[in-house]
Formats: C-alpha cells, sequence, structure tokens
C-alpha cells in the first residue's frame, strides 16, 4: 500500500447521495471527472475487470464469439431504423469537420445486424451469439448516484440471430441461464421481472434487477410467482356492466373543488345520499406528447381513477418514443376550453383532444368528473353512454395491494437496480438492413434477432449497495480487487519483516495479497482495511511472538487466531484457491 495509487477518505463526497457512491469515492475505486463521468482508479479497475471475466466465462460457455465496435458512429444506420430521431435528447450527437453527423453509440443492434449481413449469407451460417463489452454513451438529463446512472459507462451487450422463431427461444433461454449464473456468481440478491422494451423494439422483455432500497426501478411481485416492472405491469380489467340501470347524469354546483380531495369531501357534505369515495371520481390528466421528428407538441388527456396518480414512467413507457410532458400555464391558457380542475369528457371530445383511460373504467362504470365549467362537476357520468373514450393506456400508479395480474393474491411492491435486461427484438433491424439467408431450398430466410444488456460498471456499484456496513465495502470472493488484506500492525522491524515473509508465502501460493506496509497507525490501517472491503484480513501484530497471526472475515466480524506456521495452507483453504 505503500506505492499502490490510492488515497483514502475519512468524509463523504459532496454529491454524493447513495452508499455505494460514498463508499466507492472514499475508499478510492473511483473519482469524478464531471456530472456522470467517472474514472477508474487501480481498486475500482480490479474490481471492473473481475466482473467483466465473470461476464466473458459464461458468455463463452453459451457460445457466445466476442466482437468490439467503434464507439463513434455514423448517423446512415441509426436513421435506417429511425433511432437518429427516436432517442431524442438521450444521446450524444457530433459533427465531423467535414459537416458528417454522427453519435456516441448508445446501444448497438444496427451495427449487429449490419456486420452478421455482411459476413454471413447461407442458413449453415447460424445460429450465432456475438458479444461485446464496450463503453457506451447516453445523455442523461441528471446523472446521479455515482456509476448507477451515468452518461459513460461500460455495458456487455449480446445478440442473437436464428433462423426461426423457435430458434430465438432457445437463443433468449440460453441467455436467461447465463445471466442467472453470472449474478449468482457475484452473489447478488437479485429478481427477474417481465419489462417494457422500449426504444429497443421487440416482444418478450425480461429486466434483472439488483434488489435495493436505492434502486430507480420499482417492481411489484404477486405470491404465484407473477413479478414485473411497474412500466409493464397490465392491469386487470373488470367486465363491462350495463348501462341502462345507471342514473341519469347530473351537474352540480360544487365551489372550490379543484382537487380530488376537495371534491369527494363537498360531496358526502352535499346530501346526495350516499357517500363518496376518492375511486368514485375520475381524474382527467393533461399532457402533451411528441413524435420522434416532429415539430409541434400534441395534448393527450388521460383518465384513471380519483384514488390513483398517474405515474409518470408508466406513461412514457405506453407513448414510447413519443416525449410526453405535462401541460403548464401556458398551455392551459393558449387552450381556454380546458377548465383547470374541472375537465370533462365533453369539452375533450368537442375540440378533438384524445382521451384515453386506465382499464378499469370499462363501459357501465360511472363517474364523478369535471363539467367543462369551473365549480362544476357531473355526477353519474357512465361510460358507453355518456361518453366514450378513445383507447385503454397504462398510466396509473401500480401499488401494494393491487390484484396480482396472475389472479393470485395481491401485489407487494419494492425496489431494484436494472443490471441486466434481455429482449426477444424479431426482425425489427434485419427487416430494416435486409439480413436474409439462403435456404436449403434456396429461398431467403429473414433472420430473427435477440438483444441481451448487461451494465457492468453498473454491477459494481450494485454489489456495492448490497454489500456494505457502516464501516466500509464488503466484496464479494468472485469480484474483490484482492484475495487477503495483510496488514502489518506495528512499526517493529520484526513485524514489518514477518508481514512482507507471508506477504511472500501467500503470492508464491496463488493468493493476490494487498500488504499495508505503510508507516500508518494500526487504527488507520484497520479503517482503511474496512474501508476498502476485501473480504480476509490478517493481521500480523504482537502475537507474531508467539507464532499467531489473527484473520478477520470482513462480512461477518468473526476473528480467529491461526498459527503462523500453518496460515498458508489456511488462507489458500479459505479463500477457495485449492
Amino acid at each position: 500500500m505503500s506505492s499502490l495509487f490510492l488515497r483514502t477518505l475519512r468524509e463523504d463526497p459532496a454529491d454524493a447521495e447513495v452508499p455505494s457512491h460514498k463508499l466507492l469515492v472514499r475508499a478510492g475505486y473511483v473519482r469524478r471527472v464531471a456530472p456522470g463521468i467517472y474514472s477508474w482508479l487501480p481498486l475500482g479497475l480490479r474490481v471492473l475487470r473481475a466482473i467483466e471475466r465473470v461476464v466473458r466465462e459464461e458468455m463463452d460457455a453459451i457460445g457466445g464469439q466476442e466482437i468490439q465496435f467503434p464507439a463513434l458512429l455514423p448517423r446512415e444506420p441509426y436513421e435506417a431504423t429511425n433511432r437518429w430521431i427516436e432517442y431524442g435528447p438521450n444521446i450524444f450527437r457530433l459533427r465531423d469537420r467535414k459537416g458528417g453527423d454522427y453519435l456516441l453509440g448508445p446501444t448497438h443492434e444496427e451495427l449487429f445486424a449490419l456486420v452478421v449481413k455482411g459476413e454471413y449469407a447461407s442458413y449453415k451460417d447460424y445460429p450465432v451469439i456475438l458479444y461485446q463489452i464496450q463503453t457506451k454513451y447516453r445523455d442523461e438529463e441528471r446523472p446521479r448516484a455515482g456509476i448507477l446512472r451515468g452518461r459513460e459507462f461500460l455495458m456487455k451487450d449480446s445478440y442473437s440471430f436464428d433462423l426461426s422463431d423457435e430458434g430465438l427461444a432457445e437463443s433468449y433461454a440460453k441467455h436467461r441461464g447465463a445471466y442467472v449464473k453470472i449474478f449468482d456468481r457475484l452473489a447478488l440478491r437479485y429478481v427477474i421481472v417481465s419489462a417494457t422494451s422500449g426504444a429497443m423494439g421487440g416482444s418478450a422483455s425480461e429486466e434483472f434487477l439488483a434488489e435495493s432500497e436505492t434502486g430507480e426501478d420499482t417492481y411489484v411481485r404477486g405470491p404465484g410467482g407473477y413479478a414485473a416492472n411497474v412500466e409493464a405491469v397490465i392491469t386487470p380489467a373488470p367486465s363491462p356492466q350495463p348501462v341502462d340501470d345507471k342514473p341519469a347524469a347530473q351537474v352540480h354546483h360544487t365551489p372550490d373543488t379543484p382537487t380530488i380531495e376537495t371534491l369527494v369531501a363537498f360531496l358526502n357534505g352535499a346530501g346526495l345520499g350516499r357517500t363518496f369515495t376518492a375511486a368514485d371520481t375520475l381524474k382527467n390528466v393533461l399532457v402533451k406528447t411528441r413524435r420522434p421528428g416532429a415539430d409541434r407538441w400534441e395534448l393527450l388527456a388521460v383518465g384513471v381513477p380519483g384514488d390513483r396518480d398517474v405515474d409518470l414512467k408508466r406513461l412514457e413507457a405506453s407513448v414510447t418514443p413519443a416525449e410526453v410532458t405535462l401541460l403548464d400555464d401556458a398551455d392551459f391558457a393558449a387552450h381556454p376550453f380546458l377548465v383547470k380542475g374541472y375537465i370533462g369528457p365533453g369539452a375533450l371530445a368537442a375540440n378533438g383532444v384524445p382521451f384515453l383511460v386506465d382499464p378499469r373504467i370499462v363501459t357501465g362504470t360511472a363517474w364523478v368528473t369535471g363539467a367543462d365549467r369551473a365549480d362544476h362537476h357531473v355526477v353519474d357520468l357512465v361510460v358507453g353512454r355518456d361518453f366514450t373514450p378513445d383507447g385503454v393506456i397504462e398510466a396509473a400508479d401500480v401499488r401494494a395491494g393491487d390484484p396480482s395480474p396472475d389472479g393470485d393474491g395481491v401485489l407487494e411492491a419494492a425496489r431494484g437496480i436494472e443490471i441486466g435486461h434481455i429482449f426477444q427484438l424479431g426482425r425489427k433491424y434485419t427487416d430494416a438492413f435486409g439480413v436474409d439467408a439462403l435456404g436449403p431450398d434456396g429461398k431467403p430466410i429473414r433472420v430473427t434477432m435477440g438483444s441481451y444488456g448487461i451494465g457492468v460498471s453498473r454491477l459494481v456499484a450494485a454489489i456495492a449497495e448490497q454489500s456494505h456496513d457502516e464501516h466500509g465495502l464488503i466484496w464479494p470472493r468472485s469480484v474483490a480487487p484482492f484475495d487477503v488484506h495483510l496488514v502489518a500492525a506495528g512499526k517493529q522491524a520484526e513485524i514489518r519483516d514477518g508481514a512482507d515473509e507471508l506477504a511472500t508465502r501467500l503470492d508464491e501460493a496463488g493468493l493476490r495479497v494487498l500488504l499495508d506496509d505503510r508507516s500508518a497507525s494500526p487504527g488507520v490501517k484497520f479503517a482503511d482495511a474496512e474501508l476498502i472491503g476485501i473480504p480476509t484480513i490478517v493481521v500480523v501484530g504482537r502475537g507474531l511472538a508467539s507464532g499467531v497471526i489473527e484473520i478477520k472475515d470482513r462480512r461477518t466480524g468473526e476473528r480467529t487466531d491461526v498459527a503462523l506456521a500453518s496460515a498458508v495452507d489456511h488462507l489458500v483453504e479459505l479463500t477457495g484457491k485449492r
């Protein structure tokens, strides 16, 4: 450690919000260069390379072949799939000195499809799995949490190419199994959930989420095995009801009731002969959307039960690749038929504003909603009799206690960090580039693709989020930067010499040893050892005079005295190197 390029910090960085960010900076694994951009220092790079090794071994085991594409990419392939526009502001675009358009690669479906088209022509060439571990770039609007959400990150992306949907299903299953092995080897606690494909396109889609309260992804799971990212939850719709037995809709003067809470309170004090709850009301939320490449925004109304809020992430997933944002005061001023707080289906239909509703809002259900006049609401407005929505949209928030979509019990909610995502892309990209294989009958077969990603650099942070305590990091053995952290706890020559000799013997036995040979106090050395997080700490101190060293398990805190004569064999066995 006296020569290791390392400086540990006692205070948390000012911009750090989550444990992994704080500890990776304090322990000298990474350093911030700019928002969302980090340098990897020697300890951090060792962990990163260890994760890469695990990923490579499992990808190679399913027949994957590694290649490498450039990060600087021309516009044309992404224009052919419309993603030059669809990605919107999320990609880095630039021009060379001749005015040519380029981007920094956020993902490489186009390049993989083109390279296969250029190299393979016969059905005998397939199936094939190609992968790369490469730096990606995305212009995150709000980079946060250190390396968890950055603008530059290391990713493993692999792609399968098959001649049939059945072949694609097999390749998908191979990747799913490989991912399970990878994350098991990394000692992560994770769940596999149904997901949406977003700008990638495709059908079957699953995410691997590391369980973490600091994660940005909310997922739900039911007792019967159902699990899904909230963006992918399909709301069970009730059965339609008859409309003829419902009372007639009536407009009521409801002064000062622009919110659901004030409306419900007013109705329950108005002597209408029944009790109202927020679930009886229809909340109409106005947003505006813009298709990729379009110049103008278009209005969209989203109706949800009043006891629900619109989840913007679910809404974004439902309208992708379009952009979406809430209306502001200037938008309301430009559309005076939108009476803020009192918007109803009537004005929307009269002014051509599309009205999409939650799946629970089915034919025959009656609602209290805006009457398109200030301080007025309509009671018993019935779907299919008094108004007809333009369609259904998944945008309402999903909550713990909601019925599980598989019909088995209710959902519980948790948070996680996305560490892997697998898609059955199908033929979106092979159609765009005409990727065909000549079949045995001489006829072309359109190739089908799968796409499979792992956030390699994000895994460093995900592991740190799950494996730490109040003193510092606690790495699993599979990714720890060293096998043993050996502390010379004393300034006496015999202690320093004993630690040197033991380090040499451990090195000769095949263990990677970090020797703290600094002149710092034992207290400083022990604090750094716990902060750095190598799973086995060996202390050479006063016990050396009696032929004894101390071994501490960083994970459990257990301390064991071991005879120096048998220390090497003991540590080789303990670290799994035998």
